[in-house]
């Protein structure tokens, strides 16, 4: 049992706080909040006659608990260079930077190196989800469920699926990206538990030939697994897709011809998206990633987050390593809301604020993975996937006086905040990473 300030956001803009006590199982679902008007532990106690107090794990009064970040898009392998080669147009990057690096993942022994620190750096961010895209290499993506399986993480991985206008060093045929794929979801499928789940992963449509992508389509169908990729992305990958496909009014009506687009879908980026892509967005439920930081390098323009609220359109935050040069979903939620101000002021659009990002971060997320039912806010019967949060240390970033309230400290935290400020990461009960 943990006693304190509990807090989460259970609904678009809505910052809720509870001081009680959170009670879960060996399973780690959660059975009881109690909340009470108390103010400290000894009161709460006392209302409740509560006396096994050793049992419960009591909160400071500069601390809180909130829900788990969810990262709807990462790419694994290119954690190498995160920091790094923010200097070309995305489709250049691709070629210059980011195939090379990725084609390195055909050593497992180099895989098991990068995606251990990976995730142990995600955990200590306060990322429990993550959606991942990993190389197009079977056992190089066998090797990063492991990692996120033994080190507790929620994860949701995909093989790339990549077979055209690609390096020779950096390719598949049709038949072997579509077996390999096959393979996979199987392979995490009989993995102990069920935090760990596969997802069927073109890449993007310049690199996937329609056979590809509808091969891929029913396999997602068959097994009923997420689908991920990049969508309207930039102008440059938006003026190739029309070049390869000119019958086609845009990536949407492609990835849908496909059978790809469907509520169980996360699509990145997507800030070229047309009025008819919105449309077809709406009517299949599909999910947009949001990454406004690397949406600054090769975006080409600003998600329109208001719009997307307003129709309807689910929208999670992704941190896009390494086009987004931080592993933190706190930046991401920070930039989010400096691009929603910029849009802003040339649209003359209420922007969002950092309660909307808060929110994206946590159960946007889970909507967009359809697990909301399971994580994303705190309420009994879904799994305890939590970060206990510390302000005010000497040498932390957020700092405090007399009379900040709870809502301070919090909102301090989401602006300032720092993986120095995480005590531990929780997922379904477990702590998976300890300051």
């Amino acid at each position: 049992r943990i006693c304190g300030n509990i807090i989460d956001s259970p609904g678009l803009g809505e910052i809720r706080i509870r001081f009680g006590i959170l009670s879960y199982n060996d399973l780690g679902i959660i059975e009881d909040i109690t909340c009470t008007s108390a103010t400290t532990f000894e009161i709460l106690c006392q209302e409740l006659g509560i006396k096994d107090i050793y049992s419960i794990q009591v909160l400071e009064k500069n601390e809180f608990l909130i829900p788990g970040f969810v990262d709807t898009h990462i790419h694994a392998p290119q954690y190498t260079y995160m920091g790094s080669a923010t200097d070309e147009p995305l489709m250049t990057w691709l070629h210059k930077y980011t195939f090379p690096a990725e084609s390195k993942f055909q050593s497992t022994e180099h895989a098991r190196v990068v995606y251990k620190k990976l995730v142990n750096d995600l955990l200590k961010h306060g990322t429990t989800t993550a959606l991942f895209f990993a190389t197009i290499h079977l056992e190089s993506t066998k090797v990063l469920a492991d990692i996120c399986h033994t080190a507790g993480q929620r994860a949701f991985v995909g093989k790339v699926c990549m077979d055209r206008n690609s390096p020779e060093f950096y390719i598949e045929t049709t038949e072997s990206s579509l077996q390999d794929t096959e393979a996979f979801i199987n392979y995490v499928n009989q993995l102990e538990g069920n935090l760990i789940q596969p997802v069927v992963t073109p890449r993007f449509i310049p690199t996937c030939s329609m056979d590809l992508m509808k091969g891929l389509g029913a396999l997602s169908n068959k097994y009923d697994v997420l689908v991920q990729s990049h969508c309207s992305e930039s102008d440059d990958e938006v003026n190739f897709s029309k070049s390869l496909h000119p019958t086609h009014l845009n990536d949407s009506a492609i990835f849908e011809e496909c059978g790809l687009l469907k509520k169980k879908c996360v699509m990145a980026h997507c800030t070229r998206l047309s009025d008819d892509e919105f449309e077809i967005f709406k009517r299949l439920e599909c999910s947009i990633s949001h990454c406004s930081l690397s949406n600054a390098y090769f975006g080409d323009a600003i998600l329109d987050v208001q719009r997307c609220i307003k129709e309807g359109v689910c929208v999670s935050l992704g941190t896009d390593i390494a086009g987004g040069p931080s592993p933190s979903l706190l930046n991401s939620m920070r930039t989010s809301v400096i691009a929603s101000r910029l849009r802003s002021q040339f649209y003359r659009e209420l922007p969002i604020n950092y309660k909307t990002a808060f929110h994206l971060a946590t159960m946007g997320g889970a909507k967009a993975l359809c697990v909301d039912h399971k994580i994303g806010s705190f309420e009994v019967g879904k799994e305890l996937d939590a970060l206990r949060i510390r302000v005010g240390d000497t040498a932390d970033p957020v700092p405090i006086f007399e009379g900040d309230s709870i809502e301070i400290m919090f909102e301090k935290f989401v602006n300032l905040g720092d993986d120095r400020n995480i005590i531990c990461s929780i997922v379904k009960g477990k702590v998976v990473h300890k300051k």
